[in-house]
């Protein structure tokens, strides 16, 4: 296993354990199986294990295992605080602590704000005292690194990098979201601030595998190195020296041994021109499927309303190029729980945005049947609500 630094320059291995996929045994977690892939993966030398307060039953079980096993001194641990379901200062205390105690520990390495999609939300944990809140867990040692999770774009993101001295953050990225979401902006921005960067979705969720379309599939086939799907997107990832740590949701030996071996033998600078252009081909495979031929370029805005032009093409495409499902999900994260309305309704028809456009889209048009498809009534709804209760005050 290799390892990349973190910003107190202790050592953190390149592949990182994603906790929210463990298998399940029924309803639950199969927390055996789990343990005997939890503890191969130590063997092999993963230190960073990933988990949520959200993801049913995980905090559980890793707190569980590493407890069996007496091996809690050897990893890190990395949760997330449900931030979007505070609404007083006492609930901050009230989630650590409880999460503390699913995971059988008293202190937690790497802790962060989960699921940042814009500056308000990180205010408004300000306004109830969590900068006072972090720093003493600090001083007592509970809190090792502090940072945050973000789904949202890429200017928000840096936004975000410049409203606290973060220890470090997580991100989606990966050859299809090179330029979307926080994006390659965002990774260099933060690697500018000295920020260490955790990877999450490297595979969109297995989607860059099981659904790529069978030109791409092709295309792999017919490489001479004979790297699968899967190893092509890590490779792409860790040849990036500001990834930090990638993070995959391995149930299975055979998986966790395959990505371990790879993250032994990749190289930083390892791509030549050759290796970039076929991950480009395998891009316009699946970019063929695409409704809208927006590059992402955000020349259209900003857009006087406050439409997120891009944003919204972009999740639209995804219903298209993955499943309608992925499409509408993205679009609720991203942008329909902003505190500040980024929808297609807000339209005025002015033209500004097509005036700039250089693929000639015929944005107006294109945006609002984007939104018919993205937001079926009953999506207007919940995201209406869920919005109100995000951003509702304390």
């Amino acid at each position: 296993m290799q390892y990349r630094e973190d910003k107190s320059g202790e050592k953190i291995s390149l592949l990182g354990y994603g906790c929210m996929r463990f298998s399940k045994k029924g309803s639950s977690i199969d927390v055996d199986k789990a343990e005997k892939e939890i503890m191969r993966a130590i063997e092999l030398g993963i230190n960073y294990f990933d988990t949520a307060y959200i993801y049913p039953g995980s905090e559980v079980a890793l707190g569980e295992i590493l407890e069996r096993n007496n091996a809690r001194d050897k990893i890190n641990i990395a949760t997330k605080l449900p931030q979007y379901l505070i609404n007083s200062p006492k609930a901050i205390d009230k989630y650590f602590e409880e999460q503390c105690k699913r995971l059988k520990t008293d202190h937690i390495d790497y802790y962060l704000m989960h699921m940042l999609t814009d500056v308000a939300s990180w205010k408004k944990l300000k306004s109830m005292g969590i900068v006072e809140w972090i720093e003493e867990k600090k001083r007592e040692g509970r809190i090792r690194n502090l940072g945050f999770s973000f789904h949202g774009n890429t200017d928000m993101f840096v936004k975000i990098l410049k409203e606290y001295d973060w220890d470090f953050c997580q991100i989606q990225y990966n050859y299809m979201d090179e330029h979307s979401q926080a994006g390659r902006k965002g990774l260099m921005a933060a690697a500018e601030k000295g920020i260490p960067v955790i990877i999450m979705e490297p595979l969109r969720g297995g989607k860059l595998v099981d659904l790529l379309p069978e030109r791409a599939q092709d295309i792999i086939a017919e490489n001479p190195k004979g790297y699968s799907a899967a190893e092509w997107a890590f490779r792409w990832l860790w040849e990036q020296p500001q990834v930090t740590c990638v993070l995959s949701g391995m149930n299975s030996i055979a998986m966790l041994e395959e990505n371990v071996r790879i993250a032994s033998e990749v190289q930083v600078g390892e791509f030549d021109h050759e290796d970039r252009a076929m991950i480009e081909r395998i891009k316009n495979e699946i970019n063929n499927r695409i409704k809208v031929p927006c590059t992402g370029c955000g020349y259209c805005t900003p857009c006087p309303q406050g439409v997120d032009i891009p944003g919204i093409f972009r999740c639209y495409n995804e219903m298209y190029t993955e499943k309608k499902a992925t499409g509408r999900r993205e679009f609720f994260q991203v942008i329909g729980l902003r505190k500040e309305p980024a929808l297609a309704t807000q339209c005025v028809r002015c033209g500004k945005c097509e005036s700039h456009c250089p693929q000639g889209i015929k944005i107006i048009e294109e945006i609002k049947r984007a939104h018919k498809e993205l937001v079926p009534p009953p999506y207007r709804v919940a995201i209406e609500v869920a919005r109100r209760f995000v951003h509702r005050k304390g």
